[in-house]
């Protein structure tokens, strides 16, 4: 299937929003059809066309080079015949050809003059009645005298406004192709739309997400939003006695944290491990944003039984569309950077005209240089229209993702114990700095361990009821009630344990009798 019928069908699959923004690839095609025509009335055949610019011989004009007299060291040297180059006028580019050739003979002072009525000094050559039809003849002409001739190219007469004799002798012939102007102006006004069009994609999605993020804050708002929640402190609250109690707010936060984890597990759209670090391709991204899908519905964290707020529901909702837009625009990202570089290709192929590669570079993530091979370079000239950040629009999209809502709901293994690893409720942190749970602190202190586990300080056996942290105590019972819950029973049991095995019983064969 031909690239712009796969490109036409892509493109139908994605929102409206970004459809009617599209390269217009097959209009670009015809334009390269143009550009040959165009190349083809002044004689110049892609094959041609490309032994000139490459400055190999050309059957009829072989001796081109070496115009300049025999004997003459100074100019020895050969020039280049024909130079393809494309000026950047303001916001525009002006592709053209320069001719550059060498008479011999001729001495005068620099003379500027228009095509095809060419008036050259007094007495410096005569203006041959021959009048040629295409650039081969020019060249032809030229090569055998020092003859200057008028050119009139069939149809086209006086479009051609600019002719140089130089002191040297040397005459240069600027010509600029009318279709190849039209096919730049054409291609980058479309990025320039596009730019222009993602800058407010961008700016609408962080409106969204930002009304998002305050949805989800308030359907998972914590046990603090009720008036049962009570903080502690080491003035009025002792640490030995601290018990947590279940909140009675109609709230969804272990609903949306059990969601956030696994949108983070199912790393949909970027690889955080060593093997598979970096963005993912539009292929793989799609095939994981369908399990991340298909696993909220086994674990059926989309139901009214789950997520018990409306507004949980409808933020859901919205959650799954932003995923699946930054999809799109990751295909339409795809889509773009092949229809340009194709079109490029295409250009270069077809008209023989190589693209300097300061054209276009990446942009926004879409576009790559063209192959060196494929390109020649024109020292100082910097023709880049197009801005060139760092990172894809996709890309900062899932990083937008990732700073503004994750964060809106604490996970659990960011407030665990070192030692437990389970959450360090009751938390003691040492003169260090290091934190720990009560229970592994006790631990540490009955085996004489005086040294920190994770710095070797020696502030383990100092340590007392006056280095409880309050502050993450209360954060802890405020966000994880449940898990607090959990680790005070788990603390006490094992307390009890440790006692009956000082006072030397067995504590399982006790609970058996």
């Amino acid at each position: 299937m031909h690239f712009s019928k796969t490109y036409s069908q892509l493109l139908l699959t994605l929102p409206p929003e970004l459809r009617d923004n599209a390269i217009e690839y097959r209009q670009l095609k015809k334009l390269i059809n143009q550009v040959v025509n165009e190349l083809s009335s002044l004689g110049l055949s892609p094959t041609v066309l490309q032994q000139l610019i490459e400055q190999r011989n050309v059957p009829g004009i072989a001796k081109v080079q070496e115009i300049g007299g025999e004997g003459n060291n100074s100019d020895s040297q050969p020039s280049r015949i024909i130079v393809y180059e494309i000026a950047n006028s303001s916001t525009n580019l002006e592709p053209r050809l320069r001719l550059s050739l060498k008479h011999p003979g001729v001495d005068s002072d620099p003379v500027e003059t228009n095509i095809p009525s060419l008036v050259a000094p007094s007495g410096d050559a005569q203006i041959s009645s021959v009048i040629p039809i295409t650039i081969l003849e020019v060249l032809q002409l030229q090569t055998q005298s020092a003859t200057l001739v008028n050119f009139h190219a069939e149809g086209q007469v006086g479009s051609y406004n600019l002719a140089k004799l130089y002191q040297n002798g040397s005459r240069e012939l600027v010509i600029p192709l009318r279709s190849d102007t039209a096919f730049f102006r054409l291609l980058t006004s479309a990025l320039e739309s596009l730019s222009t069009h993602l800058l407010k994609v961008h700016a609408n999605f962080t409106a969204t997400l930002h009304a998002l993020s305050s949805s989800i804050s308030h359907a998972a708002r914590p046990s603090s939003s009720t008036s049962s929640f009570h903080p502690y402190s080491h003035i009025t609250s002792n640490a030995s006695s601290i018990s947590v109690t279940s909140s009675s707010a109609k709230s969804d936060l272990y609903s949306w944290r059990e969601i956030f984890q696994l949108y983070v597990e199912a790393e949909i759209f970027e690889g955080v491990g060593e093997a598979n670090r970096g963005e993912r391709s539009v292929g793989d991204s799609e095939e994981r944003l369908r399990l991340f899908e298909q696993r909220l519905i086994q674990r059926d964290l989309n139901s009214k039984r789950k997520l018990k707020l409306i507004q949980s529901r409808d933020a859901l909702d919205m959650f799954l569309k932003l995923n699946s837009f930054i999809l799109d625009l990751k295909k339409f990202q795809f889509a773009t950077s092949e229809a340009t570089r194709k079109i490029l290709k295409k250009h270069t192929k077809r008209t023989a005209l190589p693209l300097p590669p300061s054209i276009f570079g990446r942009w926004d993530g879409y576009f790559s240089s063209l192959p060196s091979s494929a390109t020649t370079h024109n020292p100082g000239e910097d023709l880049a229209l197009i801005p060139q950040p760092s990172i894809s629009l996709p890309r900062l999209l899932v990083q937008a993702m990732g700073t503004k809502l994750l964060p809106i709901v604490p996970h659990i293994d960011d407030y665990a114990c070192l030692i437990c690893t389970s959450i360090a409720f009751k938390p003691i942190r040492l003169v260090c700095g290091h934190l720990f749970c009560v229970r592994c602190l006790v631990k540490l202190q009955k085996r004489g361990k005086a040294n920190c586990p994770m710095c070797r300080a020696p502030t383990v056996l100092v340590a007392d009821r006056g280095n409880v942290d309050w502050a993450l105590l209360n954060f802890m019972q405020d966000w994880f009630p449940v898990e607090a819950r959990a680790k005070l029973k788990q603390n006490e049991r094992e307390a009890a344990e440790e006692e009956l095995a000082e006072l030397g019983i067995d504590g399982k064969a006790c609970a058996i009798m």
